[in-house]
């Protein structure tokens, strides 16, 4: 089946096969999947709106056990550069989030032995005590099942009582590829593919959603990439937990991984576009500009994407293998109509808060407050 065929099949609605996302992978026609992605996302939005969240990274502690070899930000536990961020300074960070008009907090760290759940319950009864209005998108799989752990409880029960302590939703990191070959290679103690599907699947039934995730450039096949997408598929199919995927690249640098070859631009617009014609029953797309730049950002929202993701007023994960990059909200505003969309503020559950249609007045002052 030719690449031209198999595009005209997902334009059309038709699902594809692994099989047909390797042929896509192989293809080296960047374009055609670009305009096959931009027409499906097309059929999810039709108005010409890119979304975005005004948001916080709030990385509360770097010590972590599972001591991933791409990872630049862990500190083993008792590691002298380690921390754990006290509660006042969080919710200083949040209050100064709440004052510029954001509605969301992405708090994520190291797989903490350290940490019980009374930890997380507390600090979570806090913010939501200082803070009501404030969205919690916040903690990853593997921290979940550290808690399990520790805890000796099992994650259902673990994702339970954080979400009755006021966590809203957990965000998808440390899936990378969701494959056993690659993840024994390059996170042999984090969790396995089942176990993050296992939370993911979990926070549906807690009353809760997340989003998926994928990294690219860790060596793996083009096969490893379609069965991560199968996956993402499948558990979407089952229990609809997913409100959005997003991918990015490896970032190699200052990492045990650095001998890798960095992935290009290219690599990114392609896994990007693979996965909006892949990823049939998932209605958003985020922008992964925090990673690949601005310019690189705008130019998916040609691929795939619908939203251009968090203004992150606070990053350390990333910047921590050297890739840096900083978007305000006037930035982001610009980067969105540049690429002629019309741009919006949105929250966590991807419902639009506001419209920047053209109130040049009204949008100044809110830039201004930003």
């Amino acid at each position: 089946m030719t690449i031209a065929h198999i595009l005209a099949r997902a334009v059309n609605g038709d699902r594809i096969s692994m099989a047909d996302a390797v042929k896509l992978y192989e293809s080296n026609d960047i374009d055609a999947l670009g305009q096959a992605a931009d027409a499906i996302m097309k059929k999810w939005h039709r108005d010409p709106i890119t979304t975005f969240v005004i948001g916080r990274n709030v990385n509360y502690t770097n010590f972590c056990d599972t001591y991933c070899s791409f990872c630049a930000f862990y500190r083993p536990p008792g590691h002298k550069d380690g921390y754990v961020l006290d509660n006042e300074l969080i919710y200083k960070k949040i209050a100064e989030t709440v004052a510029v008009g954001g509605t969301e907090i992405l708090m994520q760290g190291g797989t903490n032995p350290n940490l019980k759940l009374d930890y997380y319950t507390n600090l979570l009864t806090g913010i939501k005590e200082r803070f009501p209005s404030i969205w919690m998108h916040s903690f990853s799989p593997a921290e979940i099942w550290k808690i399990a752990e520790v805890m000796n409880m099992t994650v259902e029960d673990v994702l339970r009582a954080l979400h009755e302590a006021g966590l809203d939703s957990m965000p998808g990191g440390g899936a990378e590829i969701l494959t056993e070959e690659t993840r024994l290679r390059v996170s042999r103690l984090k969790v396995t593919a089942d176990e993050w599907l296992e939370a993911m699947k979990a926070t549906k039934k807690v009353g809760m959603f997340g989003t998926a995730t994928m990294v690219i450039g860790f060596g793996e096949s083009f096969e490893e990439r379609a069965l991560h997408l199968q996956r993402i598929r499948d558990a979407q199919d089952e229990t609809g937990c997913f409100t959005a995927f997003i991918s990015w690249l490896l970032q190699p640098e200052n990492t045990g991984l650095k001998r890798l070859k960095k992935l290009s631009s290219e690599d990114y617009l392609k896994n990007v576009a693979i996965s909006r014609i892949f990823l049939d029953n998932i209605a958003n797309f985020q922008s992964s500009w925090v990673t690949m730049g601005p310019e690189i950002g705008k130019k998916s929202l040609h691929f795939g994407c619908n939203d251009f993701g968090s203004t992150m007023m606070e990053e350390n994960v990333v910047s921590a293998a050297n890739t840096t990059h900083k978007v305000n909200t006037n930035l982001t505003l610009q980067l969105i109509r540049e690429a002629g969309k019309v741009p919006a503020q949105r929250n966590t559950k991807y419902e639009t808060l506001r419209v920047f249609d053209g109130d040049t007045k009204a949008e100044k002052d809110f830039v201004m407050q930003n």
